[in-house]
């Protein structure tokens, strides 16, 4: 793997960034393991997820990706019928929970793993300063990394890692979203595309 690879998927909601990014985490565990078949690469970070009722998204959970243990389903940091000062569509934000799980797990990742992985810098995450100065940190360390971003945000943030030099932006569609994740692992390993 390039060493000091950063990566950034961006798309519209519903794209596809995190399936992208889950399918791309399952392909590096798949290709980087030993003789027992156990990985070798040491990934970890922080992923949202959304919580859905079948139709629509009735909240949002934060996952602390070191934590392998299979019963671990994150924590829920925003929800339908939540009151809050952050509201991103009907979903009230608890900013405090978010960065519970997500401050610690970027900084670890930062420090203990081999590929950091940030899901996602989005509307409802970068109302958290912890969470902003925790992404900037990450994405000066000298180590591989992906994020995903959303795509329309005119956050600070969002546009100064838009503007990096170090990160190449790729765009999730639905037409490509299943092609997407093996250009990524052929980046990742040096192959120019």
């Amino acid at each position: 793997m390039v060493s000091n690879i950063k990566i950034g998927i961006t798309g519209l909601p519903g794209a596809g960034k995190t399936y992208a990014l889950k399918r791309i985490i399952s392909m590096l565990k798949e290709e980087n393991v030993d003789n027992d078949g156990v990985c070798i690469l040491k990934i970890g970070g922080m992923m949202d997820e959304k919580i859905s009722d079948g139709r629509r998204s009735i909240g949002m959970k934060v996952k602390d990706l070191m934590i392998e243990d299979e019963s671990y389903e994150g924590v829920v940091f925003a929800k339908t019928g939540f009151e809050s000062k952050i509201m991103v569509g009907n979903l009230g934000v608890d900013i405090p929970t978010f960065e519970s799980v997500a401050i610690d797990a970027i900084r670890n990742a930062c420090e203990q793993c081999d590929l950091i992985v940030i899901d996602e810098v989005g509307k409802a995450e970068v109302e958290s300063q912890a969470f902003v100065d925790a992404v900037k940190d990450a994405l000066d360390v000298d180590k591989p990394m992906i994020i995903t971003l959303h795509k329309k945000s005119r956050n600070p943030l969002l546009q100064d890692i838009r503007r990096r030099d170090d990160v190449r932006i790729l765009e999730i569609t639905p037409t490509n979203r299943n092609l997407l994740p093996h250009k990524i692992i052929k980046l990742m390993s040096g192959e120019e595309i």
